[in-house]
């Protein structure tokens, strides 16, 4: 498939000073999102996460305890969305989870850098699912999105979204922080899209730029223009750096001004974040607290 084709059926990005003028008006509005109501829903949103060198099956599983007994502390709190792990614990994940609404979500595909052979990414993700994740998270071929390599790096996205399987949600990392301007998210978005990301989501969160209001205007921006020539939803995921609920919120309010309400919700919308739940668990119940 000629990716770069499809492309040239879309129009340029936002220059730089219109995504900020966006992100400054959006700052102004997501004020009236500081609410519990809105604290709440931005929870439910939530791919909780832990990708450290320290992970093991046992602080894994002790992870994946606390987020099944949230409930029993926090009735009136939606739970997360799903628990976020390296493919070598989903199995962990998956058994600590059966029987609730949590999903089982797993990076794969030589995460975070993509810098493998394309069958070792291929085998990760068939063995991630295979082993119960529901949906799987990869990253871009970063350098070859920066060289204008457009063509093998849609088609080695392709190729992993159909060793996932139709039935498996596909979130792909198109790591704005490293591609930086406007055009190149824009682009890396659509892309990704064209090879069949469910979700398109900003950022490893393993280097120095992660999510930024910036980058999400652009995203959502670009999943707005795709719906419209397509009529394919595609969800958008910030992750990586988001720590307040006042951030969440101000998010919320980039994905509620572009695509609408209707994508205010966890079928189309996530966070990936580990840090950010304490904070919008102290802010919903209006005292500091640390469960995680």
């Amino acid at each position: 498939m000629e990716y770069s084709k499809m492309l040239a059926e879309y129009g340029p990005a936002m220059s730089e000073q219109e995504v900020a003028a966006f992100v400054a008006e959006c700052r102004q509005k997501s004020v009236r999102n500081q609410t519990a109501e809105v604290y709440k829903l931005c929870y439910s949103t939530i791919d909780l996460t832990t990708l450290t060198e320290k992970d093991s099956v046992e602080s894994v599983g002790k992870f994946v305890k606390k987020a099944v007994d949230f409930n029993t502390h926090f009735p009136n709190i939606p739970n997360v969305a799903s628990i976020c792990v390296f493919p070598l614990f989903v199995d962990t994940v998956g058994l600590g989870v059966e029987g609730t609404d949590i999903g089982v979500t797993s990076v794969a595909a030589g995460f975070p850098a993509s810098q493998t052979f394309v069958e070792v990414k291929m085998l990760e993700v068939s063995m991630a699912v295979e082993n119960g994740a529901d949906e799987i998270d990869v990253v871009i071929n970063v350098g070859q999105m920066l060289e204008g390599d457009y063509e093998p790096m849609t088609n080695e996205i392709a190729m992993l979204r159909e060793e996932a399987g139709e039935d498996t949600v596909f979130k792909v990392i198109i790591e704005s922080g490293a591609l930086q301007t406007p055009e190149l998210i824009r682009k890396a978005s659509l892309l990704s899209m064209f090879a069949g990301a469910d979700f398109v989501k900003t950022s490893t969160g393993k280097i120095p730029v992660a999510a930024t209001p910036e980058a999400a205007v652009v995203m959502c921006t670009a999943i707005r223009d795709y719906y419209e020539k397509t009529g394919r939803k595609v969800g958008f995921k910030a992750a990586g750096g988001i720590r307040s609920a006042e951030e969440a919120a101000l998010f919320y309010t980039i994905v509620e001004e572009i695509l609408g309400k209707e994508w205010c919700t966890p079928a189309l919308w996530r966070i990936g974040a580990s840090s950010l739940a304490n904070g919008l668990i102290s802010a919903i119940e209006g005292t500091e607290i640390k469960y995680f």
